[in-house]
C-alpha cells in the first residue's frame, strides 16, 4: 500500500493507528499497532495479539517484523523503517536492532502508556541491574558443555551469520 496525497510519515503513522484501534477493539490485544515500510511502500503490518494468542511476544512490532521477514523472505530487514503508535518496549526495540531496521518513529511515548497501565520502566531498570540482583533469578551452569557448541559455530565454514 502506497502513501496518498498527505504526507508518506503522516499516511504510515496514521495506519498504525488506524491498526492498534481497530484490533484493540476487536479484542485482538491491546492498543498497539505497526507497520514497516520500505520504498515508501508498507509491506507488512502488525497489531498486539498477546491476549488473542495467549503469546507474550505477540506485541505489534514483533508480528509486524515476523510478516516483513516472512514477505521478503530474509531475516535482514535492511532499508526498511517501522512506524508504531506507541515507542516500543525493550523486547521489541531489540527485535528492531536485529532485524536492522533502519528508522522508527513512534507516537505516544513509554511515559502515555505507563499511564494506562503498560509500564515497561522496571524492564529498563533491570537491565543495569547485576544479574545476581534482578528480580527474575537466573543461574549459569554447564558453561563449558554449553560453549562447544560455540566452538563448533565458530568453524563451520556452510553457516549463515547474522
Amino acid at each position: 500500500m502506497k502513501a496518498g496525497k498527505e504526507t508518506n510519515t503522516t499516511f504510515f503513522m496514521k495506519e498504525a493507528i488506524r491498526l492498534a484501534q481497530e484490533h484493540m477493539e476487536a479484542k485482538d490485544g491491546g492498543p498497539f499497532g505497526a507497520v514497516i515500510i520500505r520504498n515508501n511502500t508498507i509491506i507488512a503490518t502488525g497489531w498486539n495479539k498477546v491476549t488473542s494468542t495467549n503469546d507474550p511476544t505477540a506485541h505489534a512490532e514483533i508480528v509486524c517484523i515476523r510478516n516483513a521477514c516472512a514477505q521478503l523472505n530474509t531475516f535482514d530487514l535492511t532499508g526498511c523503517e517501522m512506524f508504531v503508535n506507541c515507542e516500543p518496549c525493550p523486547m521489541c526495540l531489540a527485535a528492531a536492532y536485529w532485524a536492522r531496521i533502519e528508522r522508527i518513529t513512534y507516537g505516544a511515548d513509554h511515559n502515555d502508556a505507563a499511564k494506562i497501565g503498560f509500564d515497561d520502566a522496571f524492564i529498563y531498570e533491570e537491565l543495569h541491574t547485576s544479574i545476581e540482583s534482578r528480580i527474575l533469578p537466573m543461574v549459569q551452569m554447564m558453561r563449558n558443555e554449553a560453549l562447544k557448541t560455540f566452538k563448533v559455530w565458530e568453524i563451520m565454514s556452510d553457516k549463515t551469520c547474522y
